[in-house]
């Protein structure tokens, strides 16, 4: 096997993204202490940074996407509340019914428009009436990007100015909101204008190895810290993966245009392959929908050549750091060998 082919190239998503020399250096000379007992002081240096870079008051570190959401809708919505979520949201599909196994938070999920955003009208409507025959409705939450669709920034005000209106909480799932920013060309504070808490992924596009931050009030983030110790999400000497994550802010933030840009240069060549529809990317995220009785063989070439894509036959793939325009060009190379 080449030289070239020893290098795995994984196109399943932005997390498996590996930190960099400087990022390892960075974490290995983190200044830590207990942050349970809030003495860390790089766990505190990067709150405080990613509060002031989106615009909140304060924010709060935790060890995943998936719990720094669930923090968010526990701290805005209490025991028989619910909250309002798109079908294909990622609170809703793919975080184990946490709102609701844990804190009996009622999701009322509605359909996404094509475009990634959920209809104006269809907002209003799944508001409940104050009425006991019915759940309480607390909260909005929206994802931006979301299967790497952006959502816009006048889309976003209005959606949010709704739920102002009528007495909802708004917050954002910011997975890959600062892909979102840069694609938008906007700062991070405007991305998240509208909303009363954000969770900002460090472990995608960002590159770093573990973490997000939830951004908030003061109160709000008092709450979801009593709720983090509850979920076992306080951690010692942290410091050391914080690091990583304000390294990743401070350093991985403007390059995310690469990947962009990287997406939209591999959507655009597999589409000229037979037998192939490719979706146009937006940010960092494509789809290619592929003859289903091909998927077997593909994925037996894929391995050989050390590719790892999420296999069936509608292909998620998902460009980052750690693929370079080299990578993709091999890649490219295998698609059009097998399908040429």
């Amino acid at each position: 096997m080449s030289e070239l082919n020893e290098k795995w190239l994984d196109l399943r998503s932005d997390t498996v993204t590996r930190p960099s020399a400087a990022m390892r250096a960075a974490m290995n000379a983190a200044d830590v202490g207990d942050d349970v007992y809030g003495d860390d002081p790089t766990v505190n240096h990067l709150q405080e940074y990613t509060a002031d870079l989106f615009g909140y008051e304060d924010a709060l570190f935790a060890p995943s996407g998936t719990q720094s959401n669930l923090l968010a809708l526990l701290a805005h919505c209490g025991r028989g509340d619910e909250y309002l979520v798109g079908q294909e949201a990622h609170t809703y599909r793919y975080e184990g019914g946490g709102a609701a196994v844990l804190g009996s938070i009622q999701p009322q999920p509605i359909i996404n428009q094509p475009d990634g955003s959920i209809a104006l009208a269809d907002i209003a409507a799944y508001i409940k009436p104050d009425d006991f025959h019915f759940a309480r409705t607390k909260l909005l939450a929206l994802e931006n990007t979301i299967g790497g669709r952006v959502l816009g920034l006048d889309y976003l005000k209005q959606a949010t100015t709704l739920a102002h209106e009528r007495g909802l909480a708004t917050h954002l799932d910011g997975a890959r909101v600062c892909n979102a920013a840069v694609k938008l060309g906007v700062s991070p504070r405007a991305a998240v204008a509208g909303f009363d808490s954000v969770s900002v992924c460090l472990s995608k596009g960002l590159g770093a190895p573990i973490g997000s931050v939830l951004c908030g009030s003061k109160p709000l983030i008092a709450e979801a810290k009593r709720w983090r110790k509850m979920l076992g999400g306080g951690m010692r000497q942290a410091g050391m993966i914080a690091a990583g994550g304000m390294y990743a802010l401070q350093h991985n933030f403007e390059r995310l245009s690469e990947d962009h840009d990287n997406a939209t240069y591999f959507a655009s060549e597999l589409a000229k392959l037979k037998g192939l529809k490719v979706s146009t990317p937006q940010t960092n995220i494509f789809y290619v929908d592929i003859p289903a009785d091909t998927c077997r063989a593909l994925n037996d070439v894929l391995q050989l050549t050390r590719i790892r894509v999420s296999m069936s036959p509608h292909l998620r793939i998902v460009t980052h750091m750690d693929a370079s325009r080299e990578d993709i060009d091999r890649a490219i190379t295998v698609f059009g060998d097998f399908f040429g």
